[in-house]
């Protein structure tokens, strides 16, 4: 760093021939300036000014050595003044991992607008149901269920609560008895998830007052995608457990029948988390804006079913 500096401090002396105006371009004193230079000379061991009483120039070696340095020098200036022009004026690419559901639902909605006012912020998605270390993997934000991380991770709402629903298709459930209780789910065909964390199936979280039950079901068809299961479900394959507002429409227009509507359990809402970092990039800090929640009462899936098919 000292030779960086002496460098720079004989690329101004060279330019301005003085050590007076270099001097007070640097904000040093001409004799710790001069100093400077008889320091940089005698580790380079070679004489790169002459001085007289009237003017400096530059030697051969200092000719050859400024013409090096000064073009340099200028391109580290103009990429750091264009480095901190960005702490001003958004730019760059934001890396977000999060499940297919929140990004269809939430984050590509509210940052479609942001994308198509800045033109110079990216966001790039990656689908992932796993709790991915956001850090070890390179990503600047991640979306998980709750509020819940670790403690160097800052957590923001961005969604409301979230209720899933056991659904099927009329055709699946035509001649066959609805299941009562949770466990009855072991005598129809369910639709699995396969969680990416040691290759798991997802247990179905049910709960009715109070009363919590992890239920593991079987069936034919296991997908690693919610929109898929959705389909499937549509597919009359079987019994599919997926957030509720997925189906809603499907519900209300007959293409699928709720199936345990007492059981539908609902979870703390979808949470942006990134590092706990004192200074977060302006395209970051553009995107935590835009998705972060801003009234949580607007949502309505806390409410009876029958209510909301029939306002």
């Amino acid at each position: 760093m000292e030779n960086l500096n002496d460098l720079q401090a004989f690329v101004a002396v060279a330019r301005e021939r003085s050590f007076t105006r270099a001097a007070a371009q640097l904000g040093l004193s001409r004799s710790a300036l001069s100093h400077a230079m008889l320091s940089l000379e005698a580790r380079l061991g070679v004489r790169l000014l002459t001085r007289t009483t009237r003017s400096v120039s530059t030697t051969e070696a200092g000719a050859r050595l400024f013409n090096a340095l000064s073009p340099r020098l200028e391109e580290i200036g103009q990429e750091l003044s264009s480095l901190a022009a960005m702490r001003d004026k958004p730019a760059g690419t934001v890396r977000i991992t999060a499940h297919d559901h929140a990004i269809s639902t939430v984050l590509w909605p509210r940052l479609l607008p942001l994308l198509r006012e800045y033109p110079d912020v990216r966001v790039e998605f990656s689908v992932d149901y796993a709790f991915t270390d956001i850090a070890a993997q390179r990503f600047d934000a991640g979306v998980r269920v709750g509020d819940r991380v670790d403690k160097d991770m800052i957590a923001v709402r961005i969604a409301p609560d979230l209720r899933m629903a056991v659904i099927a298709s009329p055709a699946y459930m035509s001649g066959k008895r609805p299941p009562a209780v949770p466990h009855d789910l072991a005598e129809h065909r369910c639709i699995n998830l396969r969680l990416p964390t040691h290759g798991g199936l997802y247990a179905w979280d049910l709960e009715k007052d109070g009363q919590a039950v992890k239920i593991r079901v079987d069936g034919q068809a296991t997908f690693n995608n919610t929109f898929l299961m959705l389909q499937a479900a549509l597919d009359g394959m079987g019994m599919a457990y997926v957030p509720f507002d997925l189906v809603r429409a499907h519900l209300e227009s007959g293409r699928l029948v709720p199936v345990l509507q007492d059981w539908w359990p609902d979870f703390p809402g979808y949470h942006l988390y990134y590092a706990n970092r004192r200074q977060v990039s302006p395209a970051l800090a553009l995107v935590i804006e835009a998705l972060r929640l801003r009234d949580a009462t607007a949502d309505s899936s806390s409410r009876p079913l029958g209510a909301r098919m029939h306002p």
